[in-house]
């Protein structure tokens, strides 16, 4: 009997914190880090998202010159995301993107960027 109670307990002991590590909430909340742009031109970005319950929020740019994310939407059928925001001074950003390595914590997310009339491609990878 005895026996039994302590392989029980070493069994929850060790199963309890694999479960708990596994589960990392929403796969867009965290900081993103990359850059943007075509060619050899690039732009660093840094986003930041966070599921709240109800929808993703975030912002581009943390700091003074931060830009809200107005809207974003994920399609978990393929794992897409599209993504849009405004900057102060009214340049609209749009961003669709294909996370990749999903089961990774450093997950990613490639695709298009258009701010303003500028169109390039992207790569942020979660920190």
């Amino acid at each position: 009997m005895l026996r039994r109670l302590f392989v029980a307990a070493c069994l929850a002991a060790c199963l309890g914190p694999v479960s708990t590590r596994a589960q990392e909430g929403h796969p867009l909340s965290g900081t993103w880090s990359g850059d943007w742009g075509s060619g050899p031109t690039r732009t660093h970005i840094t986003v930041v998202m966070n599921w709240d319950g109800k929808a993703v929020t975030g912002t581009i740019n943390p700091g003074p010159d931060a830009i809200p994310i107005g809207a974003v939407a994920l399609d978990v059928t393929n794992w897409t995301i599209h993504l849009e925001a405004t900057a102060k001074n009214g340049t609209h950003i749009a961003a669709d993107g294909q996370i990749e390595e999903l089961s990774s914590y450093h997950r990613k997310i490639t695709g298009t960027w258009t701010q303003g009339a500028t169109k390039g491609d992207f790569k942020l990878t979660r920190d």
